[in-house]
């Protein structure tokens, strides 16, 4: 029998404003000890799911960087559960029992509240194993706290007998007399924390609350949707009701389990101050005794003469409160709503829209990127620079290939874009550069040449000659009046044909020798060429695409690794196991659009499944594409880079063009969140950081011109929508 621990975090805490509010209650702010009450439950509850359990938390969809954030910071992982909309304690426990029952239906559920106080942890594990036991055998246990005084704020059980037994009766919270009566007949406080089974806690929804139980399973996404999901839209149509209401007034069921540990709900003020944990920031105390204060950073409280006060201040409110009176702060609040609504909420800072960032993107390029690079990035012998630092200084490496063709592609799109900007310089200086350092007669390219013109490394790349044939194909497209552009692509594609393999795609050098990101490149470029009216490069396009269908993309998984064998199998190790989710994006991207080239919807089918094994490398915390996994979907690298972001947006776009509804509306959303990812790496004055670290920081080097080819591809994606249905926010999107 395994336990799944299930924290639940719904609740408002409205008697602890102004700290707490609907987009932060109380479950998440800090405790003096730093910690909030949620990442005290989880750590509490977290070792409950040893030995084939799992830990869940069920919360609203507006607390999810809460809860991604907080789960970060204390270590710990879990499922994660987001409701579109709450519905009470009933619906969500009801879908993490649903949730249950699929991945192991002898599973038993340890449902608790994520704003308790619980000092002891231990003791708290001990009681849920025992009353575990007897959710095991279809109990309803819940675990019912010896009171240590008559309290009016808790609602009460009472109990058939001593330790584990069956209930006789919930009751509401009564007068402080009737507490007290309470408490010298051996009734316990009600803790609302419950064990049981899944299926005990589905079969009796099923009989006393079917509406909840049936929307609870409708909503309920995929089973590989990841560790993150959000419930389905079926969620909202579950009646809005407590669990005590739905079952546990009602079953035949119930059992409470007595503890003696301290406990408490911690729902008003008193309760925060009688913990000795709620004090936070700086403070000076003369002759006052008894007070709770709490500040942010930066501000310092005095009091002097007083007593048993609450001073709770954030920035734009603050409440001093008697502390006896902390269960009518709640009238305040009731108040505030009549005079000043604005407070009953921290203001929440704007999500930028698709179109609004499009247009914030163009401006970008059209007066910062372009012309930046254009100039300052431009040298007069070696071409384009390798890179900028992020003072905006030219840094003097060694000249590749691949980053000449890459910005000779990048300004002949922009020309194509509009832009009104010096781009014939930048792209006939680039192609000469190209031309006389790189390429030889026989229209194969060297990798590298010193700053003088000295070549440095002869190799003859497959991924640099993608590039050239891309960088050619766009100047072309362009109107550059070079007559040897066509001729000299022509004779590289004349030669890589004539070094094909047997098997299938094409070799690199170096030590791997079959891979897929070079054919991808190389697919890229072969469409461009295509496009401008060529029979034998769609030869070529579909050549690559067979074999991607054939041996790039697994079957049964979806994902495309990076290294193969000699026939195109994965690779043995642990390079056969990679998986790069930026190149899934990729690949998703181009297969679609050859899908739409060819009239072959089963394509863009194989490019949807490539892009939501793409998503399971989006980092849900931080909202960036992360750099690499295993082929089980595990993380294996958790840095991430600028050109993932823009290729995710890219897929994310084309796939929601070809996609209708649900799908479609998840597929723009996904690109508003891949172009605001790729605005933490654009600095306003043209430069972009390139590889963001776990933490977010970045790692301290200056900007390649490399990823401007990643960059300008993403920005010509936005703009081919701009006539399409449902993107008609983006028409007339350029760069003139």
């Amino acid at each position: 029998m395994a336990l799944y621990p299930v924290i639940l975090c719904g609740g408002g805490g409205t008697r602890l404003w102004p700290a707490s509010r609907p987009s932060r209650p109380k479950q998440f702010i800090p405790m003096s000890d730093a910690r909030s009450l949620f990442q005290d439950a989880v750590q509490r509850m977290a070792p409950l799911a040893e030995g084939g359990g799992r830990a869940l938390v069920v919360g609203g969809i507006a607390h999810r960087q809460w809860i991604l954030d907080q789960l970060e910071e204390i270590g710990v992982e879990a499922q994660v559960l987001l409701e579109p909309e709450g519905r009470d304690s009933a619906p969500a426990m009801a879908a993490a029992a649903a949730w249950i029952a699929r991945a192991d239906p002898e599973g038993v559920a340890a449902f608790v509240a994520s704003d308790h106080h619980v000092p002891d942890h231990e003791a708290f594990r001990a009681a849920v194993r025992e009353a575990a036991i007897a959710a095991g055998r279809g109990r309803i246990v819940t675990l019912g706290v010896r009171p240590d005084a008559p309290s009016s704020a808790y609602g009460y059980i009472r109990p058939t007998g001593e330790k584990l037994s069956a209930v006789a009766a919930f009751v509401e919270k009564p007068d402080a007399s009737t507490a007290a009566d309470y408490i010298a007949a051996g009734y316990l406080w009600n803790s609302g924390n419950f064990m049981v089974a899944a299926r005990t806690l589905m079969a009796e929804l099923a009989a006393r609350a079917p509406g909840v139980l049936a929307a609870a399973q409708a909503a309920l996404p995929d089973a590989d949707a990841g560790p993150v999901q959000t419930l389905g839209t079926a969620f909202a149509g579950a009646p809005k009701i407590s669990i005590d209401y739905a079952v546990m007034e009602k079953t035949a069921l119930a059992d409470v389990l007595a503890v003696d540990f301290v406990w408490s709900d911690m729902g008003a003020w008193d309760a925060i101050a009688a913990s000795g944990e709620g004090d936070v920031g700086q403070h000076i105390f003369e002759d006052a005794d008894g007070c709770l204060v709490r500040a942010p950073d930066g501000v310092l409280v005095a009091a002097l003469g007083v007593r048993n006060l609450a001073v709770v201040v954030e920035p734009d409110a603050v409440l001093v409160a008697d502390l006896a009176r902390s269960q009518d702060v709640k009238r305040v609040v009731e108040r505030v709503r009549a005079a000043s609504p604005r407070h009953l909420d921290f203001a929440a800072e704007p999500v930028e829209p698709l179109a609004q960032g499009a247009r914030r993107f163009a401006d970008w390029l059209r007066l910062r990127a372009l012309p930046l690079w254009a100039t300052v990035g431009l040298e007069d012998g070696p071409g384009f620079a390798e890179a900028l630092g992020l003072d905006g200084r030219p840094l003097a490496l060694p000249g590749r290939s691949r980053v000449q063709s890459r910005q000779v592609h990048v300004y002949a799109t922009a020309a194509r874009l509009g832009w009104a900007g010096p781009w014939r310089r930048a792209v006939w200086s680039g192609l000469d550069a190209l031309t006389t350092r790189f390429l030889r007669d026989d229209g194969t390219s060297r990798a590298l040449v010193a700053r003088d013109g000295t070549p440095l490394d002869e190799t003859a790349h497959l991924y640099d000659h993608a590039f050239v044939l891309l960088g050619l194909a766009s100047a072309r497209a362009a109107g550059a009046d070079r007559d040897d552009l066509e001729a000299r692509a022509m004779r590289l594609r004349d030669h890589l044909l004539a070094t094909a393999l047997p098997q299938g795609g094409f070799a690199e050098t170096g030590s791997h020798p079959y891979q897929a990101n070079a054919q991808m490149h190389l697919l890229e470029a072969s469409t461009a060429w295509e496009g401008l009216g060529d029979g034998e490069w769609a030869a070529l396009s579909d050549r690559i695409v067979d074999l991607a269908e054939r041996r790039f993309v697994d079957p049964a998984s979806g994902r495309l690794r990076e290294f193969y064998d000699a026939d195109w199998n994965p690779a043995g190790g642990e390079d056969g196991r990679l998986v790069e989710p930026g190149h899934q994006f990729e690949w998703a991207w181009l297969l679609a659009r050859h899908g739409l080239s060819r009239g072959r919807p089963e394509l863009i089918e194989r490019a949807r499944t490539l892009y939501a094994r793409g998503r399971e490398g989006v980092s849900e915390r931080l909202g960036v594409a992360q750099d690499a996994l295993n082929d089980d979907g595990s993380l294996r690298s958790g840095r991430a880079r600028l050109w993932p972001q823009t290729e995710w947006l890219k897929a994310a776009l084309l796939l929601a063009d070809q996609s209708r509804d649900g799908e479609r509306t998840a597929l723009i959303a996904d690109a508003e969140t891949a172009l605001r990812a790729l605005w933490h790496y654009l600095t306003p004055d043209g430069l972009w950081r390139d590889k963001r670290l776990p933490d977010g920081t970045f790692v301290d080097e200056g900007a390649p011109a490399s990823s401007f080819y990643h960059i300008i591809g993403a920005f010509d994606q936005l703009a081919a929508l701009g006539g399409e249905p449902g993107f008609e926010g983006l028409s007339g999107l350029d760069l003139a």
